[in-house]
């Protein structure tokens, strides 16, 4: 036994000798004589790597610290639409209707289908829908923060918390312009929750923790910093997003974004991805439109938000350029609508918006995401550029109606209007007069203006992305009521210079301009 005992320690010391003598030697090769006593008599070398391993020691425990306050509170989130019977298309084939499904069939098979009775009412189920997110607890009732995206649709919704337990939802509210839902759940006892932050302190640059089940893998923990804020990126209308290089992945959306002290900051919602995987680039809510979101769903089912009732775009450099501005920046007013609150403070269209409620303005997005934000009733300061000049004006805001900024989905079928020209412009435009029944046909209320009825492939206006049916509202800072005029107003404009126009379509209306091909 004592053979044994002596055999079990001196083979791994063994083994040891020879490692560290095996390692000593590659360090007397590697470096030459005495460089093995010279690593060891360097005490600042030393010092300055126990100093790092220490800091870096610091940072991991500042994240186990702020998933620990957090984690629990994270919940997976299950969706699934059943199959529903949905009345399919169907086409018209003889005297009798098939469904487009049967397009591809042999001739044959299409006749005996043909041939069936009740073709022309073929009902056909849907295919199922399943989807998975995540969500953060915020109520230990059973409230749960998550995306809209990953609720919306209606269907069963399952949410499994930390522990491991499931329930069902019972109550769903959405909010689809900011992406924000809240769901309740039912628990037997008192629910562990996140501590909320405030995102507008976060600076681009400091650390973040994201949390969820990406691809479905529970309780995932990734870090990265804050890679910018306030970013408009098209997923929504309210658009102010902080961008993070914290890795996000498809199940993610609707778990939390948090501070190094564990308070969420930001709802991970969405990736800028060629793959459909992690790029490095992942957007999320900040937490304080999801605050003020969630708390309106809460309480009425529905957030209010107040509106200022203008059209507007981002003012690009070409845009800057025709308008006499140093730099680009702000958004530029395309419409006022008539009685709106802008309407009434004396905004005008090719307005500049620079500044709101005291706040700088970079982009639409933010003046769409200030004004929902603020106060119904109150008054705003707003600062635009008109002519070069720099005017303040206010603004009394008032709530935003159900439907302002839904574009008009009627539309008759009827014959385009005539162009009043027989060639092209310089631009590659043939236009003719909008009248009342042209507007009605393409959906528009406004009359004054023409339409493009055709377009020359490959001129500067089909570059420039103008197409048939749109409305010219403007040349430059002129109106245009008729072919002559906008022809007249032509000109005047130079294509090196490029040439201002205010185009319009059933969707809004936009300022669009125009160089010559190739410059």
């Amino acid at each position: 036994m004592e053979n044994v005992r002596v055999s079990k320690w001196w083979k791994p010391a063994a083994w040891g000798c020879l490692v560290l003598c095996g390692l000593a030697a590659a360090g007397y090769w590697a470096s030459g004589p005495g460089s093995l006593i010279a690593q060891s008599d360097s005490p600042a070398a030393s010092e300055a790597q126990e100093r790092a391993i220490g800091q870096a020691n610091a940072l991991s425990e500042a994240f186990r610290a702020a998933s620990d306050r957090v984690v629990r509170s994270v919940v997976s989130i299950q969706h699934e639409i059943k199959p529903k019977m949905v009345r399919r298309d169907v086409r018209p084939r003889g005297d009798s209707r098939l469904p487009k499904e049967f397009e591809d069939l042999d001739p044959l098979l299409k006749r005996f289908f043909e041939d069936m009775p009740g073709m022309d009412e073929f009902d056909m189920p849907s295919m199922p829908q399943q989807s998975a997110g995540s969500g953060v607890i915020i109520d230990k009732s059973g409230v749960i923060l998550t995306n809209n995206h990953v609720v919306a649709g209606g269907g069963k919704i399952t949410v499994k918390l930390h522990d491991g337990r499931e329930y069902e939802a019972t109550d769903v509210q959405t909010d689809p312009n900011t992406d924000i839902a809240v769901i309740k759940i039912k628990a037997e006892d008192s629910l562990p929750t996140a501590a909320l932050g405030d995102s507008d302190k976060m600076q681009v640059g400091d650390w973040v923790l994201a949390l969820g089940q990406p691809f479905g893998l529970q309780d995932t923990l990734t870090a990265g910093i804050v890679s910018a804020k306030q970013r408009a990126v098209g997923i929504t209308k309210h658009a102010e997003f902080i961008q993070t290089d914290a890795a996000i992945n498809p199940g993610n959306s609707g778990g939390p974004l948090v501070n190094l002290r564990g308070e969420v900051i930001g709802i991970n919602t969405a990736i800028s991805s060629s793959s459909g995987g992690f790029q490095g680039i992942g957007f999320a809510v900040p937490v304080n439109v999801a605050k003020w979101a969630s708390s309106q769903l809460l309480k009425d089912g529905k957030v209010h938000r107040a509106y200022m009732g203008v059209g507007i775009q981002p003012v690009t450099k070409d845009l800057a350029d025709q308008l006499g501005l140093k730099t680009p920046g702000g958004a530029i007013v395309t419409e006022v609508f008539p009685g709106s609150p802008a309407d009434q403070a004396g905004i005008k269209p090719q307005d500049v918006i620079v500044g709101f409620g005291g706040q700088a303005v970079q982009s639409s997005g933010q003046i769409y995401a200030l004004a929902g934000r603020a106060p119904i009733g109150s008054k705003q300061p707003v600062v635009v550029m008109r002519d070069g000049k720099r005017m303040e004006l206010s603004i009394t805001l008032k709530e935003q109606p159900a439907n302002f900024g839904v574009a008009s989905r009627e539309r008759e079928e009827a014959p385009a209007a005539e162009s009043e020209g027989k060639s092209f412009d310089n631009l590659g435009l043939e236009v003719a007069p909008l009248t009342a029944d042209v507007a009605r046909q393409l959906g528009m209320r406004e009359t004054k203006g023409v339409v493009i009825t055709a377009v020359e492939r490959g001129s500067p206006a089909d570059v420039a992305g103008l197409t048939e049916s749109m409305a010219i509202m403007q040349v430059g800072r002129k109106p245009v009521h008729s072919a002559d005029e906008f022809h007249a107003a032509l000109k005047d404009a130079s294509l090196e210079k490029g040439v201002l126009l205010l185009v319009r379509t059933a969707e809004g209306s936009r300022y669009v301009v125009i160089r010559q091909s190739g410059e």
